[in-house]
């Protein structure tokens, strides 16, 4: 059986994408720095050419947009100081009280739904874990700060190898485009360059999309923490709506620093119950006001798509296919697109 020009085109494709997953997968922490530093350099990159613009030079160019990013990055990450700082400490006070609180009210309210949940082996256990595991916690934290290849060492790595990856990247963009560019056949490259437009287009569209999103929540969220009368409404707020970058998992993590904060913080359930009204009505806004206007309906990519993507390639890669889940994602609707016109305009379709 002889294959078509298409066909064969195709058949080189497949091979080329199931190579590319396989070696992911085989080689996922060797290469989860460089996969890393590519996301990076093309988030950062129309950054650096709006930079150029003034004719400043491509590195300096470069290394101001890095520092900006990672100025960025530590920002997102002192809101947690507050966090961590004040509520923590409270919490492992307050436990007991806490627990006995819910004890009296929401324990009873399970019995009528026949769920029986012993409170005081779940008191016990906290209590335990809280007085006598800190110190054991944090020895082992110290150990593996000194162990060579510990996970410490590694985030230490990661911090000092990105950024440097990132900016030779950058520096040095159209090299590497050119020298991968010019191993794409003669014939293919009119096709593959209107393709890898369209995903670059999607792409674009979508984190365009997705910021606006983070910006607007952002301000929602700790406005409506302050009505509460919540103490960390802005650390918080501000956190859980630029986490919603991760589907479920930011949104899941803010409600639960909430409630928290909120618990040690009101004498009663009033206060916690208005902490999650902010939060489902945060939820209802994202869901069907702010991510369908400005993300879903103009990319074809829809928040359930980008889920269960995160969900399958963090299955089966690790953290590397949650870096290269959406680029991989967008890939595939364009390649999606593309090959249902060719099936409508097929002779089989039309027969």
């Amino acid at each position: 059986m002889t294959l078509t020009t298409a066909q064969q085109r195709a058949l080189t494709w497949l091979t080329l994408a199931v190579a590319a997953a396989f070696l992911l997968w085989l080689l996922g922490s060797a290469l989860t720095p460089m996969v890393l530093a590519l996301v990076f350099a093309y988030l950062l990159w129309p950054m650096v050419r709006l930079l150029e613009r003034p004719r400043l030079p491509r590195a300096l160019a470069a290394t101001v947009t890095i520092l900006l990013a990672m100025l960025a990055a530590t920002v997102l990450v002192l809101l947690l100081v507050p966090i961590v700082t004040t509520a923590l400490p409270q919490l492992r006070a307050q436990w007991p009280g806490l627990l006995d609180k819910f004890n009296h009210v929401v324990a009873p309210q399970l019995k009528n739904f026949g769920v029986d949940l012993d409170v005081d082996t779940v008191k016990a256990w906290i209590l335990k874990s809280f007085d006598g595991n800190m110190d054991e916690w944090g020895q082992k934290l110290l150990a593996s700060a000194r162990i060579g290849g510990s996970w410490l060492a590694t985030i230490v790595g990661f911090l000092v190898l990105v950024p440097v990856l990132v900016f030779y990247l950058l520096v040095d963009a159209e090299s590497v485009s050119g020298g991968a560019w010019n191993l794409v056949p003669l014939k293919s490259r009119e096709r593959l360059a209107g393709f890898l437009g369209e995903c670059d287009t999607m792409l674009r569209q979508y984190l365009k999309g997705q910021l606006s999103v983070m910006g607007a929540l952002a301000l929602i969220y700790p406005l409506g923490l302050m009505l509460t009368g919540l103490n960390l409404a802005w650390p918080i707020g501000v956190f859980t709506g630029l986490a919603v970058f991760i589907p479920y998992l930011g949104y899941t993590t803010g409600l639960v620093l909430a409630l928290m904060s909120a618990a040690i913080q009101f004498t009663g359930w009033h206060g916690v119950a208005e902490v999650a009204v902010v939060y489902a009505v945060g939820q209802v806004l994202e869901s069907f006001v702010l991510t369908p206007r400005l993300v879903g309906e103009r990319i074809g990519l829809s928040p359930l798509a980008v889920i269960v993507a995160l969900l399958v390639f963090g299955e089966v890669f690790g953290f590397l296919g949650v870096l290269v889940c959406l680029p991989v994602t967008a890939l595939g609707v364009v390649a999606m697109r593309h090959a249902m016109a060719a099936y409508r305009a097929s002779t089989f379709y039309r027969t």
